[in-house]
């Protein structure tokens, strides 16, 4: 399992910006091999995470046009600046109490 960790700081968001996430997101999920995806942001800083099961799988969604016209569009118009990480998660621990009421 990989993890791509995409954090930025926000130039302009608006509303195609919103529009094209919420898009990206349910493409990469339903036709990328994205497993799962979060974001999470606080004022103008965005942190981003979306586990994959292969490196090839994120290598087919970088290149894909959609997320090319949004990667250019977010150079131009929504990210003052970005730092992509890749990683592998090599172990997983689960804790909490799910089965508490």
């Amino acid at each position: 399992m990989f993890v791509v960790i995409f954090r930025a700081k926000a130039a302009a968001l608006d509303v195609e910006y919103v529009k094209t996430a919420a898009h990206l997101r349910e493409l990469a999920l339903a036709s990328f091999g994205c497993v799962e995806f979060v974001s999470v942001s606080e004022g103008a800083t965005e942190i981003a995470l979306s586990y994959w099961r292969d490196e090839e799988s994120i290598r087919r969604w970088k290149a894909h046009s959609e997320h090319l016209l949004a990667q250019e569009l977010g150079r131009e118009r929504w990210y003052e600046s970005y730092t992509v990480q890749i990683a592998e998660i090599r172990r997983e621990y689960h804790g909490g109490h799910s089965d508490r009421e």
